[in-house]
């Protein structure tokens, strides 16, 4: 049985408005929060020391740990990527490309509606930036919505 839909959370202004909150650990948490900012377009909300930053785009936030000095920082990024919507691709990617962002996957638009590009940040970590162009049945292209 499936848990039921969060209530409205109250106000804490010294965490993030958004429910899912990811934490990315890096070796310098205020170099890469200064990149991550710089480059793709995040708003520092809150610094935590040197140890933690909240970081914003639009409604979404993510935060910025210290990587563990017995996590290998070789496998810290490895496996995960982030994904984020955005209302411009094309100009948020030229912007990223602009400020010298390791782009993987340019611009493109794909059958599931969105038109999406894929960098790397300066950690090896991939960042997919996603914007909707259209209102897509799953359907159409081999996705498949589990009955509630």
């Amino acid at each position: 049985m499936p848990l039921p839909d969060p209530a409205p959370i109250p106000a804490n202004r010294s965490m993030p408005p958004a429910v899912v909150i990811p934490e990315l650990a890096y070796p310098d948490v205020p170099v890469a929060a200064a990149w991550l900012c710089g480059a793709f377009g995040f708003t520092e909300r809150l610094r935590i020391g040197r140890h933690r930053a909240q970081l914003a785009f639009g409604p979404g936030s993510l935060v910025v740990t210290q990587l563990s000095p017995d996590v290998p920082a070789a496998s810290a990024a490895a496996g995960h990527s982030v994904m984020v919507r955005v209302d411009d691709v094309d100009a948020h990617h030229a912007h990223a490309r602009d400020a010298g962002v390791a782009i993987l996957n340019p611009p493109t638009d794909y059958p599931f509606g969105e038109r999406q590009y894929t960098a790397a940040d300066f950690f090896g970590r991939r960042w997919t930036f996603s914007q909707t162009i259209a209102d897509v049945d799953p359907a159409t292209w081999g996705g498949v919505v589990p009955s509630a």
